[in-house]
């Protein structure tokens, strides 16, 4: 930690943390007030430059769903493969950044016959999650008379465990059950569409590096199997991702040295033996951006109630939900929060609340700050993913905040 509570890779200039370099204060004054999130390009540019050194032979797409804001995309696009989306929107904004449409696929159980008709006319493979979609595809890809580029999306037959969110084993949304998949294999070669390859995803936010491994070898293995039934050569393997990033005090950052590791073996071992020239997939979303960026909101108020501190922040859920442990947490835990300078003197116990009227707007219990008040800015850290895009940004009709990339 730069300091305590401070995530590593951000910097201090004068007292006062900093974000692309920036002086907070100053960055408020540019983006017109607060709240407001900030993306430090810096940051993104050095993870995507350790997941290549650590997994050198693997094609990395981004996970749009994780942060879609337009400026990153542009950044990520000279950086990445390519992209995975998950609606037309996203599509639009991948394909804004001049990433070939073949090098971005587009998941999702629940896509319409209009996304779909986008896909096929735009060159983007659809990963295709069940019969259903499969027969509407067919119908879009003979009504524009372009053969559709399809991969199949997989749920395996075997859950990751220590993934925050399983997406995979057992009965799942997601995907077509790994003992279905040769029908819709067969079926995909009746149809004459251009098969792509599979995408097998397990489960998100896991930071034990032997279970991902354990993970990606049975994708691999499955995989083998599947494409012994497939109507062409596998191209794209996606194995997921699943990468977590540490949220919280207990949490350690992930190691990438056994999973390189790994994932050199199943190349040299089983990927160029049995599947040829098919290139492997990482997918990573959070992976790249969570850490670097932040949400930085400001005192409103400060009062005392029985005995407990409150900063009123004129920010909150409706902006960074994840941060108020209503995204998916079973026990709500802070996620890394401080103020925006550092102060002299004991640091003191308070509670960073926001300026909703629901009790379930809470950014930091019971934190260690310097002594902040009124005016003073207070920062929210691994608020690069599931953001703004994943909160009630229109909960009680609050202005939207501004983002950046600096």
């Amino acid at each position: 930690m730069s300091a305590p509570g401070i995530p590593d890779g951000y910097r201090w200039s004068s007292g006062q943390l900093t974000v692309g370099g920036i002086p907070l204060d100053r960055l408020a004054a540019r983006v017109g007030g607060t709240p407001f999130f900030a993306y430090d390009r810096r940051l993104v540019t050095e993870r995507v430059a350790q997941v290549r050194a650590a997994l050198p032979e693997v094609h990395l797409r981004y996970a749009v769903k994780a942060n879609p804001m337009p400026a990153l995309l542009a950044h990520l696009g000279q950086l990445v493969d390519g992209f995975d989306v998950a609606s037309a929107l996203e599509m639009r904004h991948a394909l804004d950044t001049g990433v070939p449409a073949d090098r971005i696929s587009f998941a999702g159980p629940g896509k319409t016959t209009a996304e779909l008709s986008a896909a096929v006319a735009a060159g983007v493979t659809v990963e295709v999650e069940s019969p259903g979609e499969l027969e509407r595809l067919r119908a879009v890809s003979e009504g524009l008379g372009i053969q559709a580029s399809v991969a199949v999306r997989v749920n395996p037959d075997f859950a990751v465990t220590g993934s925050g969110m399983r997406m995979g084993g057992g009965p799942q949304q997601f995907g077509t059950d790994a003992e279905r998949v040769p029908e819709l294999l067969a079926a995909i070669g009746r149809y004459g569409l251009a098969f792509d390859g599979f995408h097998v995803f397990a489960g998100s936010q896991n930071l034990d590096a032997e279970r991902i491994c354990q993970a990606q070898r049975r994708t691999v293995e499955l995989v083998v199997k599947l494409a012994a039934e497939a109507p062409g050569p596998v191209r794209h393997l996606n194995i997921g991702g699943g990468f977590g990033i540490p949220y919280f005090p207990k949490d350690r950052p992930l190691d990438l040295a056994p999973i390189g590791a790994n994932l050199a073996r199943l190349l040299d071992d089983v990927v160029r033996p049995l599947l040829g020239d098919a290139e492997v997939v990482v997918e990573l979303g959070r992976y790249l951006v969570g850490e670097a960026g932040v949400y930085v909101t400001r005192v409103v108020d400060r009062k005392v109630s029985r005995g407990t501190t409150y900063l009123v922040v004129d920010g909150g859920m409706h902006h960074q939900l994840a941060a108020s442990g209503n995204f998916g947490q079973v026990i709500r835990r802070n996620y890394p929060v401080a103020a925006g300078r550092l102060g002299d003197g004991e640091p003191e116990t308070v509670t960073v609340v926001g300026s909703l009227c629901t009790p379930l707007d809470l950014l930091g219990k019971a934190v260690r700050l310097p002594r902040t008040g009124p005016g003073d800015l207070v920062v929210v850290f691994q608020a690069g993913a599931y953001g703004l895009t994943a909160s009630p940004v229109r909960f009680l009709s609050h202005p939207e905040p501004v983002e950046v990339l600096v």
